[in-house]
């Protein structure tokens, strides 16, 4: 397949750069559709896409009780991390949302870190984030309880999406799908009250529709790509290119302009990225655990 021909970090990247692409395009739509509205629309707009293009409520019968309940509690987190997140953006910069959601991940990937090399890629990717994170507790303490709110969320999807882009009960993609659509069920009661207005505004409603192809359909497809033949832990540290990729989304979308110490963060969480490696599977496991294939 084509796809299996691209290096699983190419669409890492391709996930890195639309994660923040989205959101700050959100940003700008939050002048004429309510910050929830913007999340829940976000949200649908995947689950419509999903389901014109992979029909994932065909699988849904044959699967299990424990993949139905997987799926349904990513989908969960789905809706309401991205609720929490669009809140938090709404109220801080976007490379400070970045980095304080990238804290939980880094405990991922430094439970699995069993090297000096691994270590010292860790300490240095740390110390990006320490400098990149401008918490404002006094001007915005509620944003930071968003942000982190959406930063456990956003360790919870990586390890739920994660065991769904190996568990072999149902495609990667297509287990996303099915997630998307649940999700928009439940976080109905959480935006539809702001999206409703969108309905009548054909710009905001395309708009919206932008953002969740920007934001929900191309990083979450290539995050299944890309968790498939990854690790967990190589996975959870490439994270922390994110509060850099966001830096310098913000910069170029919201004009967001960092200071020389989030410059000199970016830097320091690129070297960790570029530092660590990734260790290979003993013969008798691989790192989730469970016997290597023979073949």
């Amino acid at each position: 397949m084509r796809v299996q021909r691209v290096p699983p970090h190419v669409y890492f990247v391709v996930s890195a750069v639309f994660h923040y692409l989205g959101p700050a395009l959100a940003v700008l739509v939050f002048a004429r559709i309510g910050v929830l509205g913007v999340a829940w629309l976000r949200i649908a707009t995947a689950a419509v896409v999903f389901a014109v293009w992979r029909r994932p409520w065909r699988l849904w019968a044959r699967l299990d009780r424990s993949t139905r309940w997987l799926l349904i509690g990513w989908a969960a987190v789905l809706a309401v991390m991205n609720s929490v997140f669009y809140l938090a953006v709404d109220r801080l910069p976007l490379g400070t949302v970045a980095a304080i959601e990238f804290l939980p991940v880094i405990a991922l990937a430094a439970f699995a870190a069993r090297t000096r090399r691994n270590a010292v890629a860790l300490v240095g990717a740390v110390a990006g984030v320490y400098l990149l994170t401008d918490v404002r507790l006094v001007a915005e303490p509620l944003g930071i309880v968003f942000a982190g709110a959406n930063a456990v969320l956003f360790a919870l999807y990586i390890v739920l999406g994660h065991r769904v882009a190996r568990g072999g009960q149902v495609p990667g993609i297509d287990g996303l799908a099915l997630s998307m659509l649940i999700a928009t069920v439940i976080a109905l009661p959480i935006g539809i009250g702001q999206a409703v207005p969108a309905f009548g505004d054909p710009v905001a409603l395309a708009a919206a529709a932008g953002v969740g192809i920007c934001s929900s359909v191309i990083p979450y497809v290539s995050d299944q790509l890309a968790m498939a033949r990854l690790s967990r832990a190589t996975y959870a540290l490439m994270v922390s290119l994110l509060p850099a990729t966001a830096t310098v989304v913000g910069v170029l979308v919201l004009t967001q302009i960092p200071s020389l110490a989030e410059v000199a963060g970016v830097v320091l969480v690129v070297a960790g990225v570029a530092l660590h490696e990734e260790r290979p599977p003993s013969p008798v496991s691989d790192e989730e655990g469970r016997p290597a294939r023979s073949g």
